[in-house]
């Protein structure tokens, strides 16, 4: 009898995202159906850099000699990519992170999952509700979660974000070994402000606490002062990891590259109090399990850095930014609750009509033949939101908005 991982069984049966495109896979085949716009999914519509395009070519030409070939590389990442992160992402902004606590990896989504690996598997843990569901996903699969009781786990702390608050998580009342926090939020598009990473930071030091921060989308901030890592608090790399993706700043959504920053200052113990730095625990892991992301996408990505890059990356951002800000002021002029479409690429949207979040999107898709996400999938506290993205080309934007219109017009 081959035994499996019992945790399964307390997962929804499909993945949100998965059970997203089966309905849409079914409206296709509707007789009437009008020609989808998505704008559901947080994948980039490409093309890709020039600056990359390039990068990535001049990388597949030198595996084609003998005197420049490369196979397995650090399972860390190659130094010229960590070494040009630590310097731009973080010397540029006096942040004191050194390459070697910077690990690459084949994407935000995978640490994620994996960081779970070095952590004791009767970790508490909290989550932003709404939030990322992979947070929550990935914490049932290492039985951190507990039981399925109605629409929470009995073993996940779930933090209140609501409008009332810009969607700002409350603190956990009770003391929890690990917190997942978000900012710029994916669903809600806040960013959450210093004073907010402050209380966070200063939580996990009275509690020794870990903060897992994803910051996949800081590069779409453009409000001044707002934090773009928690490494910004004084006292963060003492008790906060922070995770990045290359993904929707380059076009990375199918090449796969991001990386996990682990300061050496984290140290966590053994059953018998025995100390480990977290750095330590997460090389050993990844010595262990990965082999390292692959030295084609690793040069793509040191080509978003140089002078060209980076001006690509703004344009990119800037784009997806525009495509959020129209449909922001769409939903803003007809009376819609609305976050998110300045400093995100997603727009959040409560209808002001008492419908819960799948009868918008139900509605929006049969009568606009556009797709959005459900709210309620991203934690309780999303119902009756549903999310839009950016990421798509300004053409499929206009014709979604002018669908819309008509629908919000009527209603």
């Amino acid at each position: 009898m081959i035994r499996v991982n019992n945790n399964f069984e307390e997962l929804p049966a499909v993945y949100l995202f998965t059970q997203i495109s089966r309905i849409l896979a079914k409206y296709k085949e509707e007789k009437d159906a009008l020609p989808l716009i998505r704008m559901d999914i947080g994948d980039i519509p490409g093309p890709l850099p020039s600056s990359v395009a390039r990068a990535m070519h001049e990388a597949v030409e030198e595996l084609t000699t003998q005197e420049s070939f490369k196979g397995y590389g650090p399972e860390q990442g190659y130094a010229f990519l960590r070494n040009v992160i630590a310097e731009k992402d973080y010397g540029e902004r006096n942040l004191p992170i050194d390459p070697s606590e910077i690990f690459i990896s084949d994407g935000a989504k995978c640490d994620l999952g994996n960081l779970g690996d070095i952590l004791a598997k009767d970790s508490t843990v909290a989550v932003m509700d709404p939030s990322y569901p992979a947070y929550v996903d990935d914490s049932v699969i290492d039985g951190r979660a507990g039981k399925l009781v109605g629409n929470k786990y009995s073993g996940i702390t779930y933090l209140k974000c609501q409008s009332e608050k810009n969607f700002c998580p409350e603190l956990p009342e009770e003391r929890v070994d690990i917190i997942y926090i978000c900012s710029p939020n994916n669903p809600t598009g806040s960013v959450l402000p210093y004073e907010e990473l402050e209380k966070l930071v200063k939580y996990a030091k009275e509690n020794k606490s870990l903060i897992i921060f994803d910051s996949a989308y800081e590069a779409y901030i453009r409000t001044p002062n707002l934090p773009k890592s928690i490494y910004e608090v004084s006292g963060a790399k003492e008790v906060a990891i922070e995770i990045r993706s290359f993904s929707k700043t380059g076009g990375f959504t199918g090449i796969r590259c991001g990386y996990t920053v682990v300061p050496k200052e984290i140290v966590g113990y053994y059953n018998d109090n025995t100390p480990i730095t977290l750095n330590t625990l997460w090389n050993r892991r990844q010595t262990t399990k990965f082999n390292g992301a692959s030295y084609i996408s690793q040069k793509g990505a040191a080509a978003l850095y140089t002078e060209e890059g980076r001006k690509e990356v703004r344009e990119m951002t800037d784009r997806f930014l525009k495509n959020a800000g129209m449909l922001r002021e769409m939903f803003e002029e007809a009376g819609w609750k609305v976050t998110g479409g300045v400093d995100s690429p997603y727009v959040w949207v409560g209808n002001p009509y008492g419908w819960t979040s799948y009868e918008t999107f139900e509605k929006l898709l049969k009568e606009c033949g556009v797709s959005t996400t459900p709210g309620s999938g991203f934690g309780e506290e999303g119902e009756g939101y549903i999310r839009l993205s950016g990421f798509n080309s300004l053409e499929n934007t206009e014709k979604a908005i002018d669908r819309l219109r008509k629908i919000l017009k009527q209603s």
